[in-house]
C-alpha cells in the first residue's frame, strides 16, 4: 500500500476458549533469570482458557547482541505464525530494539488475509503503528508476557491481578465494547476537557521513530485521535523533545486529546533542583500553539511502569479529563462469525 490511503479498520476474529496463543520473541532474547516469570505468564493465559504455545526462537539464553536473534530470523518466525490459521493471537514476550531491523521483511498480506491480535509495548508499539498504517490492523497495547503477566501482574494485589485478567479475557474475546477502564487514583486532569477520536500512540520515541521510516502514519491519521503515549529511561529533556517533534511534525495540531502514562526511570523529573514535572513538560508544549485546548489525562496505567490498562490501536475511545474517565467505545475485536473486509 503506498500513498495516504487509509485502509478500513481490521479487527481480528473474537477469541474462543481453546485457541492458540503462541508467545514469542518478537525483539529482546529470555534471560535465563526469567524463565520462571515466562512460566507463570503461560498459567495465566491457560487460567483465561487458552491453549498456550511458546515459538522456537523463545529460548533462555538464546541471544544475538540485544535481540533474540537475526531480525530476519525474528521475521521468518513472526511470518509464519502470521500464517499458520491455528495461532489465533501473539503476544511478545518482552519488548527490546530489534522491531526497527525487520519492518522491510513484515508479510502484510498474511495480515490482511488472517488479522489475529498481536500483544505488547515497548519496542512492539512500533509494530502496531505500522501495522496499522500499512494494514488498519487494531494493535493491542497490552502486558508483554514476561515482564508483564508473569511479572508486574504477580507483584499486584490478588484484586488487581483479577481485574486485570478479567479485562484481558474481554478485550480478546468480546465483541461488545469494554466501557470505562477502570481509573485509579494516579489519574490526574492536567488540562480540562472532552473529546473522544481513534487512539494511536505507544512509547513517544517509537512514535517518533516509526514517523521517520516509509511505513510512517499518513498525517491524517491523526486527525481527531487521541493520543497515547508513555517514555522509560532517558532524560526529561528528551521527552521535551520529542514532543517538539510531535509539533513540528504537525501530530499536535490534529490530535483532539492526550493521555499520558506514567513515567518510568525518567531523569531530571520532579528533582530537587527545580526539575520540571511531566505535566509542565506536556503543557509547555502544548501551549505553544495556537487555538488548541486539547484534554489531556496523565499518569494513567499503561506502559513500563507496569501493570498495563490495554489500550487498543485503532479503537475509537473517549476523554473527559476533568472527570477521569476513559471508556473504550468500540471493541477490539469483531465477531467470530463475522468476515471483516480488507481495506
Amino acid at each position: 500500500m503506498t500513498g495516504s490511503a487509509l485502509p478500513q479498520l481490521l479487527r481480528p476474529r473474537a477469541l474462543r476458549p481453546g485457541d492458540l496463543v503462541v508467545i514469542a520473541s518478537l525483539s529482546g532474547p529470555l534471560h535465563t533469570a526469567y524463565e520462571p516469570d515466562l512460566e507463570q505468564a503461560v498459567v495465566v493465559l491457560k487460567r483465561m482458557g487458552f491453549r498456550v504455545r511458546r515459538a522456537p526462537l523463545l529460548e533462555a539464553g538464546r541471544r544475538r547482541w540485544w535481540s533474540a536473534a537475526r531480525p530476519a530470523e525474528i521475521a521468518e518466525e513472526f511470518n509464519g505464525l502470521l500464517r499458520d490459521p491455528e495461532v489465533r493471537a501473539i503476544i511478545a514476550h518482552d519488548g527490546g530494539q530489534t522491531v526497527l531491523g525487520y519492518l522491510d521483511l513484515i508479510d502484510f498480506e498474511a495480515i490482511t488475509a488472517d488479522p489475529k491480535p498481536i500483544l505488547g509495548f515497548s519496542d512492539i508499539s512500533l509494530l502496531h503503528l505500522v501495522l496499522y498504517a500499512r494494514t488498519g490492523l487494531v494493535g493491542f497495547h497490552a502486558d508483554l508476557a514476561t515482564p508483564g503477566l508473569g511479572g508486574h501482574w504477580q507483584a499486584a494485589a490478588a484484586a488487581r491481578r483479577a481485574v486485570l485478567e478479567k479485562l484481558y479475557s474481554r478485550l480478546l474475546t468480546s465483541d461488545e465494547a469494554l466501557g470505562a477502564l477502570p481509573a485509579a487514583p494516579s489519574w490526574e486532569c492536567w488540562r480540562a476537557g472532552r473529546t473522544d477520536g481513534r487512539l494511536i500512540g505507544g512509547v513517544i520515541n517509537r512514535i517518533v521513530l516509526a514517523q521517520a521510516t516509509p511505513y510512517a502514519l499518513p498525517l491524517e491519521r491523526f486527525d481527531a485521535a487521541v493520543l497515547f503515549w508513555e517514555e522509560t529511561g532517558g532524560q526529561a529533556s528528551h521527552v521535551w523533545s520529542y514532543l517538539q517533534v510531535l509539533r513540528h511534525s504537525g501530530i499536535l495540531d490534529r490530535i483532539a486529546g492526550m493521555v499520558v502514562g506514567i513515567p518510568y526511570a525518567i531523569d531530571g523529573l520532579d528533582s530537587p533542583d527545580a526539575s520540571p514535572t511531566l505535566r509542565e513538560i506536556v503543557l509547555d508544549v502544548l501551549d505553544v500553539l495556537d487555538n488548541r485546548d486539547i484534554p489531556v489525562l496523565g499518569n494513567v496505567e499503561f506502559g513500563h511502569a507496569g501493570p498495563n490498562l490495554p489500550m487498543p490501536v485503532g479503537i475509537r475511545v473517549g476523554l473527559d479529563a476533568r472527570e477521569r474517565t476513559l471508556p473504550l467505545l468500540e471493541p477490539a475485536v469483531r465477531p467470530h462469525s463475522m468476515t471483516e473486509p480488507v481495506g
